[in-house]
């Protein structure tokens, strides 16, 4: 169980809001008709490179989580994992999707280099910068343009506004994650937009919302999708005005709701992709 929790095997939110570019990705790349050997590689990559992720994070805040009302039962803080176990389940991490990468083609694997430097450097940003909502959207978007250099051997201009809009969309959902440690994060020194917005974080995160939308429009467009894309650009705006809603007030639940609530978000868009090709 330590493992599992290390890994946040328990809580699979994150790897799939980490997946559900990857599965845009895929399908858009393939116009519908994705390569099983190059699904599974991802799908298993993704969930690799996350955990991997996690493992890396409790590492460089082993001094902060004891201090964070909603990290202080980590395994790391509570003694239950040392430091030298959790490298060696970061290193085996990675070594398994560095394993998976080789099956893909040159491109996709020199694309994975930078992969795993954001990857690793992740959890040091929100000690120097006030954005590492902006370094995590560019680590979780980095899987689109080798979606499509591994199907395509190439990155055309859909996958570059998959990986903009995917970058802003992560910025959105991590800022109302990082609401929920607001006071904590004061109290011990981490940075990030929910502090750099201050008063502001409700207009800004709205303004971002508009802006993935419209991210949205010029994918369909650039994709030549039909009504059913439309759809779900249709329902994210349902899920963002309820977002808005709860959050009208702060409260750390409302922010925790609206986070978790994104899932829907990657499943209606999902599902707007599918339908446009059958």
């Amino acid at each position: 169980m330590p493992y599992i929790r290390l890994v946040r095997l328990n809580k699979p939110i994150g790897i799939m809001l980490l997946l559900w570019p990857v599965l845009w990705a895929i399908w858009l790349s393939t116009s519908g008709m994705p390569d099983l050997k190059l699904l599974l590689i991802f799908v298993l990559g993704t969930c690799t490179m996350r955990s991997a992720g996690c493992a890396i994070n409790d590492i460089a805040d082993r001094g902060f989580d004891g201090q964070v009302e909603r990290t202080k039962d980590r395994p790391m803080p509570n003694g239950e994992i040392s430091v030298p176990q959790a490298l060696l389940t970061f290193a085996l991490l990675i070594g398994v999707a560095l394993f998976l990468v080789i099956h893909t083609n040159s491109l996709t694997i020199s694309l994975a280099f930078p992969a795993a430097v954001l990857a690793a450097t992740y959890p040091y940003a929100k000690r120097v910068s006030y954005l590492p909502q902006l370094h995590l959207g560019i680590t979780f978007a980095w899987a689109v343009p080798m979606v499509w250099a591994a199907h395509l051997s190439t990155v055309n201009n859909t996958a570059w506004l998959i990986f903009l809009t995917t970058i802003v969309w992560a910025i959105i959902y991590d800022t109302q994650y990082a609401m929920v440690d607001r006071d904590d994060d004061i109290k011990v020194g981490i940075k990030s937009t929910a502090l750099l917005f201050g008063d502001n974080v409700r207009s800004i995160i709205i303004s971002l919302q508009v802006l993935m939308l419209l991210g949205l429009v010029l994918i369909g467009y650039s994709a030549i999708l039909p009504w059913p894309f439309k759809v779900g650009i249709g329902g994210t705006i349902l899920v963002f005005l309820y977002q808005n809603y709860m959050t009208r007030q702060f409260s750390r639940m409302a922010y925790f709701k609206a986070f978790k609530s994104h899932n829907w978000v990657g499943l209606i868009i999902f599902l707007g992709i599918i339908f446009s090709y059958h």
